[in-house]
């Protein structure tokens, strides 16, 4: 549906007071390279998982509710440029990397939530985010989890009953995002809810997988 010109505008002026700031800041830190660095495993979170979900925040947010996650990271994966920052990461995707307890949460579990809080119908990007780099992707990075989330898609697909085109990638590497973006939604959350409500992301995944 076509929003009405005040509307249109609202929402872009939201958007712009939630992203303007980052992106001020951003340039202000140097934009700081971003690093390749070994999963953590401290303590009972002795499993990781890679998920691209459109806005990093958002899936970070989102995944550290769980019982059983630890201090989920953003960053970027997919790509093959060497030191991606978020000025430039063409090619990679905007990932989280969760890492998890097995003994209270799989890795299939995992997954049949972020499927159930993402568009997984949507391959143009996610919400207001257009773009490869807001795509969605499930990454593997064994054989065993390589079938958990085949089996994760075709239940959404099937409960659904559409295909879902969120694809299954094996991760190569994954490259830490730059400080400011790591707990957003905690360091700023006006900001951050302002951005969230305005891209739509809470409203389409209700329209998509009901509330």
């Amino acid at each position: 549906m076509r929003l009405s010109t005040p509307t249109a505008v609202a929402i872009a002026a939201l958007i712009v007071l939630a992203i303007g700031a980052v992106s001020a800041r951003a340039l202000s830190a140097g934009a700081a390279a971003a690093q390749d660095a070994p999963a953590r495993t401290d303590g009972a979170y002795s499993a990781t998982l890679v998920l691209a979900g459109g806005c990093f925040w958002c899936v970070e947010a989102d995944l550290e509710k769980l019982d059983g996650v630890g201090d989920v990271v953003s960053g970027y994966a997919g790509g093959t440029l060497q030191n991606p920052t978020y000025r430039n990461h063409e090619g990679h995707l905007e990932v989280v990397r969760a890492p998890y307890d097995p003994d209270v949460v799989t890795y299939r579990e995992l997954v049949d939530y972020f499927l159930r809080h993402v568009d997984p119908l949507d391959d143009g990007g996610q919400f207001c985010d257009r773009g490869h780099s807001y795509t969605t992707a499930i990454f593997y990075q064994n054989a065993n989890e390589y079938e958990a989330a085949q089996a994760a898609k075709a239940a959404a697909e099937e409960a659904l009953g559409q295909p879902v085109v969120t694809p299954i990638r094996e991760l190569d590497r994954f490259w830490i995002a730059e400080d400011y973006h790591q707990d957003y939604y905690k360091k700023n959350p006006l900001r951050y809810k302002l951005y969230r409500t305005a891209c739509g992301r809470d409203r389409r995944v209700a329209q998509v997988w009901g509330e």
